[in-house]
């Protein structure tokens, strides 16, 4: 299996190092630059963003990470992650967000989509404080949307989503992840 990183420094980052543990996966959590080197791939989780940024600026990871995401290896962002990857944060991905689009915690839902890639039933996603994308470049892939607003994308190797599979035990997102994270390995 390969080696994958799980952003650690603040956020969902224990459920993620859980989950990819069980399918199978070495994982390692990443705090520093250093956490980057021989990963086949990384998952940066739902969290905070504004705390996120804050960690990623503490550490210098910003330009490592950017660095990373350059090399072509697979990266899977979740909620908070999905903002991290966008056009006003780290820049990686052609698209930008708006946080907790859906509204505040209290709002929290869970949906049933269906997402290229994924097979059988429907992936049931669970939206906490969720982002959704507001505009995106002609090179992403929209995977999913819940009622016209983008909540699940692909752009090369980066594969985005603004929920938590890993509150839900929805492991096909984090397995389709492993597969791709195997190929480079």
């Amino acid at each position: 299996m390969p080696l994958v990183g799980v952003l650690a420094l603040q956020g969902d980052f224990a459920a993620h190092s859980r989950m990819l543990r069980g399918l199978g996966a070495d994982v390692r959590e990443v705090r520093t630059p250093a956490g980057l080197e021989g990963l086949d791939g990384l998952v940066i989780p739902g969290g905070e963003s504004t705390t996120m940024t804050l960690g990623i600026d503490r550490e210098g990871l910003a330009e490592p990470l950017r660095a990373y995401a350059a090399t072509g290896a697979p990266v899977f962002g979740t909620c908070a992650g999905m903002i991290m990857l966008d056009r006003d944060h780290l820049g990686i991905a052609d698209w930008r967000c708006a946080r907790n689009a859906f509204g505040r915690q209290i709002r929290s839902f869970e949906a049933d989509l269906r997402i290229p890639g994924i097979p059988g039933a429907p992936v049931r996603a669970v939206f906490i404080r969720a982002p959704w994308i507001t505009e995106h470049g002609e090179d992403v892939e929209i995977l999913a949307s819940v009622d016209g607003h983008p909540v699940a994308a692909r752009q090369g190797n980066l594969l985005a989503i603004s929920f938590h599979p890993e509150i839900a035990g929805e492991t096909r997102l984090h397995e389709m992840f492993l597969r791709e994270a195997a190929v480079r390995a």
